[in-house]
C-alpha cells in the first residue's frame, strides 16, 4: 500500500460506505479531536475578538499570533511524550498516563487566560496566552501520537477525516460558544466554560484503552539513551530517500494559508460584524462548510488516491484566499460572508482529510510523537511567524484586498513543489511504517 490508500469497500449495500465512520479507531480518532481544536480557538479568533472589542491595535493583536508559534516548538519536547513514563498514572499506558497530564494543564491554562483584563495589562494576557500555547501544544503532541497509533494503515484516510471533524467540531463549538457565552456573560465566563472541551480526549483515553500499534519505548538509561531518544527520530525520518524535498514542501506549502487564515478575525471587525453575525457566518455556517468538505475529501481521496487528492487541496487552498480579498472589496455583506467562509472552510476541509492522512502515514511508528510534532510544527512555522511579526504592517501599508491577493501568490511554490515530488517518487519512498503495511 505505497500510497496508504483506504482499503477497497466491501460489499454490503450502501451502509458499507459508512461502516468504517463507525469503527472503534475512527471514533477514537474523532473524539481526541474535538479535544485538539478548542485550545487553538481559544488564543486564534476568540482572543482576536476579544481584544479587538477591547480596543487593543492591530500590530499588537496580530503579535499575539506569536503564541502559536509554541505548537511550532514541541517537536523540542515530544520526545518527552514518547519516552517519560509518568509516575502512577503510568500504569494506564504511555498515551493515556500522558492524555490525563496534558488534559488537567490545558484545562488550568484556560481558566487563567479566563481570569486576566487585557485592558488592564497586556503583559499578563501574553503570559496567559503563551501557558495555553504550552499546554495545547503538549496536548497536541500526545492526542496526534494516540491517533495514529490506534489507527490501522488503511484507516488513516477515514481516521484523519475524523479526527478533522472532531478537531473543527471543538473549535467551532468553542468559538461560538465563547462568543454567546462573552455577548452574554463576560469573556471570563466563556473562557471557563469552554474548558469542558478538554475532556472528550481523555475520557476517550480512559475508554478504548492504549494503542494497539503504540511500541514501547527502549528503557535504557542514562546521557546516550537520553540523546538516542532525542535524535533518533530527526535522524531516521531525514535518512529516507527524497526526506529533506519533503520537509521543504512541509515548510512552505502553508505560508499563505495561514497568513491569510490568522487575519480574518481582524477583517471582520473592521467591516463592522457583530458577535452574532461572526457566530453564525463564520462559525455556523463554516463548520457545516467544513464538514461537507471532509465528507468530498474522503470520497475524492477514494478516487484519486492520496498523490492526486493533495495536489488538488493545494490549489483549493490557494484560491480560497481570493474570496477574503472579494469580500475586502465589497465591504460589509452576509452573502459575501457566507460565500467567502463556505470556500474557505471546504477547501480547508477537505485539504484536512489527504494532508493529514499524507503526513500520519510519514511517521515512523517507533517515534510517533516526536516525528508528528516535527512534521506538524514545520508546517505551519513560517506562516505563524510571518503573521505574527509582519501581518499587521502588511495590512496596514496593503490595505485587506492586496494583503489577501499576497496570501494568494505565496500559496503557488507549495503546489510546484508537490508536483515536483510526485513526477520523481519522492512521496512513496519518504513514507513512514504508519503508512505501511496491512
Amino acid at each position: 500500500m505505497s500510497e496508504a490508500a483506504p482499503a477497497p469497500a466491501g460489499r454490503g449495500g450502501p451502509w458499507a460506505a459508512f461502516r468504517p465512520y463507525l469503527e472503534k479507531e475512527s471514533l477514537a480518532a474523532f473524539f481526541v479531536g474535538v479535544s485538539s481544536g478548542f485550545p487553538y480557538a481559544m488564543i486564534g479568533a476568540t482572543l482576536t475578538t476579544r481584544l479587538a472589542q477591547d480596543g487593543i491595535d492591530k500590530r499588537t493583536i496580530t503579535a499575539f499570533t506569536l503564541a502559536f508559534l509554541v505548537y511550532n516548538l514541541k517537536v523540542f519536547w515530544a520526545w518527552i511524550v514518547d519516552g517519560v513514563r509518568i509516575p502512577l498514572l503510568g500504569r494506564l499506558g504511555q498515551r493515556v498516563s500522558w492524555l490525563l497530564l496534558s488534559g488537567a494543564a490545558v484545562i488550568a491554562a484556560v481558566v487563567n487566560l479566563a481570569l486576566v483584563d487585557p485592558a488592564a495589562g497586556i503583559q499578563a494576557t501574553v503570559v496567559a496566552a503563551l501557558l495555553v500555547g504550552v499546554a495545547g501544544a503538549t496536548y497536541d503532541i500526545v492526542i496526534d501520537a494516540y491517533r495514529i497509533e490506534t489507527l490501522k494503515p488503511h484507516q488513516l484516510g477515514v481516521g484523519s477525516g475524523m479526527s478533522q471533524y472532531g478537531w473543527r467540531i471543538g473549535s467551532a463549538a468553542a468559538g461560538a460558544l465563547a462568543l454567546v457565552v462573552a455577548e452574554r456573560m463576560g469573556w471570563a465566563a466563556a473562557y471557563i466554560a469552554c474548558a469542558a472541551f478538554a475532556l472528550p480526549a481523555m475520557l476517550t483515553g480512559l475508554i478504548v484503552g492504549e494503542p494497539a500499534r503504540h511500541v514501547v519505548s527502549n528503557e535504557k538509561r542514562g546521557l546516550a539513551a537520553v540523546w538516542s531518544s532525542i535524535a533518533g527520530p530527526f535522524v531516521e525520518f531525514l535518512r529516507r530517500s527524497g526526506a529533506w524535498v519533503v520537509l521543504l514542501f512541509i515548510l512552505v506549502h502553508k505560508i499563505g494559508d495561514t497568513l491569510a487564515n490568522l487575519t480574518f478575525r481582524l477583517l471582520f471587525n473592521e467591516l463592522g460584524y457583530t458577535n452574532d453575525e461572526i457566530a453564525v457566518y463564520d462559525v455556523a455556517f463554516g463548520f457545516w462548510a467544513y464538514l461537507a468538505g471532509i465528507f468530498i475529501g474522503g470520497i475524492i481521496y477514494a478516487r484519486l488516491g492520496l498523490k492526486r487528492s493533495v495536489l488538488v487541496a493545494l490549489v483549493l487552498m490557494c484560491v480560497s484566499n481570493l474570496s477574503f480579498a472579494a469580500l475586502a472589496a465589497a465591504g460589509h455583506s452576509n452573502l459575501g460572508l457566507a460565500g467567502a467562509i463556505g470556500f474557505e472552510n471546504f477547501a480547508s476541509g477537505y485539504g484536512g482529510v489527504v494532508v493529514v492522512a499524507y503526513f500520519s502515514a510519514l511517521c515512523n511508528l517507533q517515534f510517533t510523537a516526536t516525528q508528528y510534532a516535527l512534521i506538524s510544527a514545520a508546517a505551519s512555522v513560517l506562516g505563524r511567524l510571518l503573521t505574527g511579526t509582519t501581518a499587521g504592517g502588511l495590512i496596514e501599508t496593503l490595505g485587506y484586498v492586496n494583503f489577501y491577493l499576497l496570501t494568494t501568490v505565496l500559496a503557488l511554490p507549495g503546489i510546484l513543489l508537490f508536483w515536483f515530488m510526485m513526477r520523481r517518487g519522492m512521496i512513496d519512498s519518504a513514507l513512514g511504517t504508519a503508512g505501511k503495511g496491512g
